[in-house]
């Protein structure tokens, strides 16, 4: 049992796919009972439901699932005879199920309280977060299991490694900081969206600067800023992050459903002045 259930977790930390393969009946001579399992990923099977033909087959059809990009669960009923080349003679059912690492990827850039508020909602989402900060002492050390801190000197620098189609969520203590990884994020192209947390005041003022650090104008259009739904009152922090989780899952909702993105407007909050307290550590 150790084999397929370390699989599987291996799996999630690796946010790789794979399909749990269960015997749901066994009736007659099998090989093995109901209940067996294997696990079936990219490293290949952990665990066996019997091996021989009727395994090796079920391998097949689960590593075709995984390539057609299949969801799910599916069911199969297979006779062991001669036409599936074993002579067992008896008969089984096998439930595959689909597990996938979920769609959203957030590189969230700050530990300050609106950061510790959005990372609790995260925590109940399908969702992978890295939670990236300077400052060692504001990570907390029990977190939830989607989430992994990062905690390095230069979180500008840890853009470059982000996976391709992360979201990156940019609210860190420090306005210059902030910049820079407003700057490292947009010169790349293949990041879901950005956002920064501020005003119009600081995304007019960011602009400039970027402009001057040779950023296009299509790349500085990326740009989500203010972050969080329009329409959605309030500067507390449970509220800023009530609101950026919802635009999270609309982006991802519209990315899902092959729908329009939003655009930027809709996507800003529509609040004049910026959605944090003043920038300072205690504030964030």
């Amino acid at each position: 049992m150790a084999a397929w259930l370390d699989a599987l977790a291996a799996a999630e930390r690796n946010a790789q796919a794979a399909v749990l393969v269960t015997v749901l009946t066994a009736k007659g001579s099998t090989p093995r009972e109901a209940g067996a399992k294997m696990v079936v990923s990219i490293e290949g099977i952990a665990g066996t439901i019997g091996g021989g033909s009727l395994e090796h087959q079920c391998e097949a059809a689960a590593r075709t699932m995984l390539a057609d990009g299949a969801d799910g669960i599916h069911t199969r009923d297979l006779p062991l005879g001669p036409a599936l080349g074993q002579c067992c003679g008896g008969h089984v059912s096998v439930l595959f199920e689909i597990i996938r690492p979920p769609r959203l990827h957030v590189a969230l850039f700050g530990a300050g309280h609106v950061g510790k508020a959005l990372v609790k909602i995260l925590a109940d989402v399908p969702s992978r977060v890295m939670w990236i900060d300077s400052r060692p002492e504001v990570l907390p050390a029990n977190l939830p299991a989607n989430v992994v801190p990062l905690r390095t000197s230069q979180p500008a620098q840890a853009v470059e490694a982000l996976p391709a189609g992360s979201v990156v969520i940019i609210m860190t203590h420090d306005h210059q900081l902030d910049f820079d990884i407003t700057a490292a994020a947009l010169r790349r192209g293949d990041l879901r969206a950005v956002g920064l947390i501020g005003s119009d005041t600081k995304r007019a003022r960011f602009t400039g600067r970027l402009l001057r650090q040779g950023l296009s104008r299509a790349q500085i259009d990326r740009l989500i800023c203010p972050i969080g739904l329009p329409g959605i009152e309030g500067k507390e922090p449970a509220v800023v992050a009530v609101s950026v989780a919802a635009q999270l899952l609309q982006l991802q909702s519209s990315q899902q459903t092959a729908a329009p993105a939003p655009s930027l407007q809709q996507l800003h909050r529509s609040c004049g002045d910026c959605v944090c307290p003043p920038v300072t550590q205690e504030s964030r």
